[in-house]
């Protein structure tokens, strides 16, 4: 099984932001903006939630990968290191997820 994780390609998203518009995918997403890069990001989900219902296990796992890779992208616009986001969610799994969203909606 493979070793790399979401972290590995957080650094190499970061790593990509040093390179040209012309050369990285990675860059010219940023260089549109917070808000192609989120346009974006919405898509792929879309086409994952599509694929989920009608499309191969294959399909599902590539449109899984694009949701990832676009939002540690996603992240990356907004400046948010992904283990601030694993952080949350560790944090999360300390109660059920009835109570952590029952926390959120009231307020605490």
């Amino acid at each position: 099984m493979s070793s790399f994780n979401l972290q590995d390609l957080a650094a190499i998203i970061l790593e990509r932001t040093g390179s040209s518009a012309d050369k990285s995918y990675t860059k010219s997403l940023l260089d549109a903006g917070k808000h192609r890069v989120a346009k974006k990001f919405g898509e792929e989900a879309v086409e994952l939630a599509l694929a989920t219902v009608d499309g191969s296990d294959a399909d599902v796992k590539a449109e899984a990968a694009d949701v990832l890779y676009h939002m540690l992208v996603l992240l990356q616009a907004r400046g948010i290191p992904v283990a601030d986001v694993l952080n949350e969610l560790e944090k999360r799994t300390q109660q059920s997820g009835h109570q952590e969203k029952a926390a959120r909606t009231s307020g605490g």
